[in-house]
């Protein structure tokens, strides 16, 4: 784990090791600082000269000048570090997330992967900050802090022997009925992320049914039990605070307690003033390093759950990718099912299509119908490799998909899926996705196609209308035209449209469809629709129900050997007429 994260440093190891020797000279120079402070009180005491106190008084103000430079050197070395590698990490994964399938998607699930690359790599972040930072800050200084005040106070300095072991003790018991608590907390962060992004994404739905009440309660419950795990966890770890105290009075009052019977039983020869006043600063730097080591270890114990989830993405292989001699070019748009079978994990009970045997020639128009649950979204997601078969082979232009350059297939079908996003930009800048390069003429050609130029020219800025995130500030309808559109954008050889005109008027279904027979002759086009009047004039209508193929053929064909195509249709002309 610990190997994969660094691999995320980077161009950031010269200011990670240039931190480390900075907080190396800090440390010398405090540890320093007091031994200085002894040898002037005793010169004080002694009755010196002035040249040699302010000699020594100069010594030390030197050791504190550049000690403060080489911590503030120090601090800006690792906070760049650590924000360089948390850049790098947060890429990394941003990236791998890039390259996943939908399967790899569904197994950590959208708001999981959104906590993972904000709170655990923030996590991540400031633990590496402290390792580069206190964590070698800490264990150096209670070492030196330890010999130079066996050096200076010799046997007065056994009050570490009591000091140290119950300061340890006391916060390896802290961390451990702490830590479970923060390890819950990151667990409940995926729910309540979960929650936020429903709400937010249902945002008219929840107003339409007003369910405001009910949205604030359901996050109320994920932010308390947060909130809880936290309280809980930060109320035993500060605890650290007063045992602090407690065993920095203990040393004070021991070192004062005996080092002033020393000091006046041996007249100053054994222990002097000085030697009193150093061993109490180095009693408190080395209980202060005890302290940086219990941060760290909260915080590190925190940042492991952090890191294992982040490693986990990482180490994460993509479902889908590509064969070692890819085909670099679709010959035509035909595709075929050849008793293809498929299940969304290993784990359901049973399998999402089956006995799937389908031939679709070049240039055909082809219409799905089924009901709800029948798997139409699953059959169409198979051919540009969004997901992959379980069992069988699926094949475009004659090659099986799988043996493709997978942005070669992925160009060459295009998807309007029933859940398409307009991302934030202008109408012109969303529509180039499908085509980066295309010019202004071809985006209108393809709008027009799409029944989209003309409200777009009703825009004062038209093509350079702006779209809010997710599409908002345009109609349902209008998305969807506009989705289409792109699609058409990148001239594929296939063309998918998953109930992707369920939000237009007939009269606008049926001029899209025009456009495409029209237009795209030699393209390969399917739709999945819930009204018969959309794909009754396709070349093949495909009838699916629980997950399997029930029938084929065309509008006529289907009338008389298909009792579900029967019953919709009826169902459909009936509802139809009594409108009128």
């Amino acid at each position: 784990m610990i190997k994969k994260l660094m691999q995320s440093i980077r161009q950031y190891k010269k200011q990670s090791i240039l931190s480390l020797v900075f907080i190396i000279g800090e440390v010398i120079l405090e540890v320093l600082i007091p031994f200085f402070t002894s040898d002037m009180v005793n010169q004080i005491q002694a009755g010196a000269q002035m040249d040699t106190i302010l000699r020594i008084g100069g010594i030390i103000t030197v050791a504190a000048i550049f000690s403060l430079v080489c911590g503030a050197l120090a601090g800006n070395y690792s906070a760049k570090a650590s924000a360089g590698f948390a850049g790098n990490l947060r890429a990394d994964m941003f990236e791998k997330v890039q390259k996943f399938s939908f399967k790899n998607i569904d197994k950590f699930s959208t708001s999981s992967l959104v906590t993972r690359m904000t709170t655990d790599i923030t996590t991540v972040q400031n633990a590496y900050m402290m390792l580069i930072r206190i964590a070698i800050r800490a264990p150096f200084m209670f070492i030196f802090a330890i010999i130079v005040a066996y050096i200076l106070g010799g046997s007065l300095a056994t009050t570490f022997l009591i000091v140290v072991p119950v300061f340890g003790i006391g916060l390896i018991l802290i961390g451990k009925y702490a830590m479970p608590a923060f390890r819950a907390v990151f667990k409940k962060y995926d729910k309540m992320n979960e929650s936020i992004e429903e709400n937010v994404r249902g945002m008219r739905v929840v107003k339409g049914f007003a369910r405001e009440e009910y949205e604030m309660e359901k996050f109320g419950k994920a932010s308390d039990n947060i909130r809880w795990d936290f309280t809980k966890a930060e109320r035993i770890v500060g605890l650290n605070s007063p045992l602090m105290e407690l065993c920095l009075h203990f040393n004070v009052v021991f070192v004062l307690y005996i080092g002033s019977k020393m000091a006046v039983t041996s007249q100053g020869t054994t222990m002097n003033i000085g030697q009193i006043s150093a061993l109490m600063t180095y009693g408190f730097q080395v209980l202060m390093s005890l302290m940086m080591v219990s941060m760290i270890y909260v915080m590190l114990t925190m940042s492991v759950e952090a890191a294992k989830r982040i490693v986990e993405v990482l180490n994460e292989e993509p479902s889908i990718t590509n064969p070692a001699e890819p085909v670099m070019e679709v010959p035509d748009g035909s595709i075929d099912f050849e008793d293809v079978a498929f299940r969304y994990s290993e784990k359901a009970a049973r399998d999402a299509l089956f006995d799937i045997d389908l031939h679709i020639d070049s240039g055909m128009s082809v219409g799905i119908l089924g009901g709800t649950g029948s798997s139409k979204t699953t059959l169409i997601q198979l051919i540009p490799r969004l997901y992959d078969a379980t069992a069988g082979v699926v094949k475009v232009g004659g090659i099986p998909v799988r043996d493709y350059d997978v942005k070669t297939l992925r160009d060459a079908v295009s998807v309007v899926l029933q859940k398409n996003e307009l991302f934030s930009g202008t109408i012109a800048e969303n529509l180039r996705w499908g085509n980066e390069n295309a010019t202004d003429e071809e985006i209108v050609a393809a709008c027009r196609i799409a029944q989209a130029d003309e409200f777009i020219s009703q825009f004062p800025d038209g093509y350079n209308t702006y779209i809010e995130q997710g599409g908002t500030n345009v109609s349902g309808g209008q998305k969807q035209r506009l989705c289409i559109a792109r699609a058409l954008l990148k001239q594929p050889k296939i063309l998918i449209l998953d109930d992707s005109t369920s939000a237009v008027d007939t009269r606008t279904d049926a001029l899209i469809r025009k456009g495409f027979m029209e237009y795209i002759p030699e393209t390969t086009k399917i739709i999945i629709a819930q009204r018969v009047a959309s794909v009754q004039e396709c070349d093949m209508i495909v009838i699916m129900d629980g997950g399997k193929i029930m029938g084929t053929g065309t509008h006529e064909e289907l009338l008389m050997t298909s009792e579900i195509y029967r019953e919709i249709y009826e169902e459909q002309t009936k509802g139809g007429s009594g409108d009128e």
